[in-house]
């Protein structure tokens, strides 16, 4: 990694450096060497990573493929490059992050004024208006691109109304074949819904019913007299039994 001082020799504090630097400094390490033929063009040996430049992978399950860079991640230092791609366990493919060690710079993206500054420092003016020219060669294909983009947006979006208008109109034209089936569900529903005060009658019926039975709760209550004539008659029974020994008494004096 260029510009990159370790003081310690120690891994873990290696480590800890580079996940707790600034990003100021993580972005000079997202950095790849550049192809033989950039190297003697621009006298450098390894350039920043940006979206746009075409790199070849040196390292991995993927080498050898060529492709342009979609995505840098400053924060992870970690790069995305279109075209490879991975399957998770749902089935769904998402971008492999690579490591930009492992990549070769073959073609640099030099829309960005501030990267052709730096570039152009300490070069010829030779080679300065060649980068120039390839610059104004590349803005142009950048334009082109976004205008094919813009239109394609265009029709899919002009696309989509005249979609829903054919829905509608096949709906519509639909609608009468439906009709004469709907009114005669409304007469089956109107139908059906005319014997609905009987069930009306019957639930007052039987709403009804449970009043006579609190009146036949009543003679119940009438039962209680009797006990109390059970226990008079209880009582008479015992008066008699007391009058027997006075009849022995008399007896046993005769």
């Amino acid at each position: 990694m260029s510009g990159l001082k370790m003081k310690s020799i120690q891994p873990r504090k290696q480590r800890k450096i580079l996940y707790n630097a600034p990003l100021h400094k993580k972005r000079k390490w997202v950095s790849s060497h550049l192809a033989e033929n950039l190297l003697l063009k621009y006298d450098k040996r390894s350039v920043s990573v940006i979206t746009g430049d075409e790199i070849q992978v040196m390292r991995g399950s993927f080498k050898g493929h060529k492709d342009k860079v979609s995505l840098v991640n400053v924060k992870k230092q970690v790069v995305e490059v279109e075209g490879i791609t991975t399957v998770k366990a749902d089935g769904k493919k998402i971008p492999k992050p690579l490591h930009a060690s492992n990549l070769l710079i073959t073609k640099l993206n030099l829309t960005d004024r501030w990267r052709r500054q730096k570039l152009e420092r300490g070069l010829s003016e030779t080679t300065k208006k060649e980068i120039e020219k390839e610059a104004e060669v590349q803005i142009k294909e950048q334009e082109e691109e976004q205008k094919i983009a813009e239109e394609i947006l265009k029709e899919e979006e002009q696309e989509i109304p005249e979609k829903i208008v054919e829905e509608e109109t096949s709906e519509e034209k639909t609608e009468p074949a439906e009709k004469t089936p709907a009114k005669e569900l409304e007469k089956s529903v109107k139908s059906e819904e005319k014997p609905k005060p009987k069930i009306t009658e019957e639930k007052t019926d039987k709403k009804e019913q449970p009043k006579p039975k609190k009146t036949e709760t009543k003679p119940k209550t009438e039962e209680k007299p009797t006990g109390k004539k059970t226990g008079t008659s209880k009582k008479k029974i015992g008066k008699k039994t007391s009058s027997k020994p006075k009849e022995k008494k008399e007896e046993g004096k005769a």
